[in-house]
């Protein structure tokens, strides 16, 4: 039972951090399951992945953004400002991809929805600056995260135009 203690003390940030971004993208599916038929009945750009892809990568991208959350609020004792302003943009661009999923889905509102991921871009660039000034391992996880929001720009501009 120690044992256990131990290595929840010891990951516990990472775990509630990692549950929170999970839980928002978890949420945002449940919330838009019933019109993600939508995405395969609308006109798509090239190089348009299968649908069966986005579950597995989104669930790769939110542990990413987890862990990362977690490195950088372990360091709010030595960066108190730093900190808070890096996590308030991270909370925003949760909140933001969260209501992406609903314009797109649920509204299917294409343009609306590309305009949205451009200011979710905004917000990962802006919480990734942020993070390398306290931790550069935690902005280099969110890489990935930066590269396939751009992509599903991509795709969105094309639904948008081809649609």
């Amino acid at each position: 039972m120690k044992k256990i203690k131990e290595l929840w003390n010891k990951y516990k940030v990472y775990i509630i951090s990692c549950a929170i971004a999970l839980g928002v993208g978890a949420l945002s599916a449940l919330l838009t399951m019933g019109n993600m038929a939508l995405f395969d009945e609308v006109k798509k750009p090239p190089l348009s992945p299968p649908g069966f892809l986005f579950p597995v990568v989104w669930t790769i991208l939110y542990i990413l953004m987890g862990i990362s959350a977690a490195r950088i609020f372990k360091l709010k004792g030595v960066y108190e400002n730093e900190v808070r302003e890096s996590l308030t943009y991270y909370a925003a661009s949760l909140v933001v991809n969260f209501a992406w999923s609903i314009i797109f889905f649920n509204f299917g509102a294409f343009l609306l929805a590309f305009v949205w991921l451009l200011l979710l871009l905004f917000l990962i660039i802006k919480t990734v600056v942020n993070y390398h000034t306290i931790d550069p391992l935690s902005a280099y996880l969110q890489i990935p995260y930066i590269i396939w929001v751009t992509f599903a720009g991509y795709l969105t501009a094309g639904i948008a135009i081809l649609n």
